[in-house]
């Protein structure tokens, strides 16, 4: 169970106590080095890949539900906010955070009382909107729709750009790995100096203030109320922010 509130207010602290830190220091610290992943150990992130996992449904996304047995069954539907889909006979049955078979297993399995052969084919008609998370010293963080391919620069300047008192050669990415692990990797997005870096729905890019002290402190307060998939389910209901 996850608490939207929790998770924010868990993020927001990180960023208060580290901006405190910094305040009270009066002084700018080190020159940034080369960032590891093993800075972060204590986050227990895993190895990065660029494997693309399976793709997960997510609300928003059109899909069609074939039924080759019983045609007049057949529905082309898009997820609701909820994560779920309606659909005759069965009612309301969760389509979110389930691959394509996955979803089909189910639908076979809660058919398999009203027909006799439950045959179900589902396919992905439209992706909804990609989201992408952007956190820290931007000018307007929060939670936005990509316009399709975007690298991760791009959505930066969509949130309003670095602040001057961003780190921009040491921003942190988080990626949802195959079977659903949280990775992370520091990379450089400075203007015109910095690596082009293709995002992915549901990444979330952090920029912080000053120091890997800082950056080490946001991922230790927040690792354990950020859902893998950046969503979460309370009392069976799916929820996005």
């Amino acid at each position: 169970m996850f608490d939207r509130r929790q998770i924010l207010w868990t993020m927001g602290s990180a960023l208060v106590a580290s901006s405190a830190a910094g305040c009270a220091s009066g002084q700018s610290g080190p020159a940034p080095r080369r960032v590891q992943r093993a800075d972060f150990d204590d986050v227990a992130f895993a190895d990065w890949t660029e494997t693309e996992p399976e793709y997960l449904l997510y609300p928003g996304d059109e899909i069609e539900i074939a039924m080759p047995t019983a045609t007049e069954l057949t529905r082309t539907i898009r997820v609701g906010p909820d994560g779920r889909v309606a659909l005759p006979l069965i009612g309301q049955a969760m389509a979110a955070d389930r691959t394509l078979a996955e979803l089909e297993y189910d639908l076979s399995t809660a058919y398999a009382p009203q027909l006799v052969r439950p045959v179900v084919e589902v396919t992905l008609k439209q992706a909804g909107p990609m989201k992408v998370w952007v956190a820290g010293e931007v000018r307007t963080p929060g939670v936005y729709d990509m316009p399709g391919d975007i690298d991760a620069y791009q959505a930066i300047v969509q949130a309003g750009d670095f602040l001057p008192s961003a780190r921009p050669q040491q921003v942190a990415l988080i990626r949802r790995g195959p079977g659903g692990v949280r990775m992370m990797r520091v990379v450089d997005l400075r203007p015109r100096r910095g690596e082009v870096i293709a995002l992915r729905r549901g990444d979330l890019l952090f920029v912080p203030r000053s120091t890997l002290g800082e950056l080490a402190n946001f991922f230790t307060q927040v690792k354990a109320a950020l859902p893998v998939g950046f969503n979460y389910t309370i009392n069976g209901q799916y929820q996005q922010f």
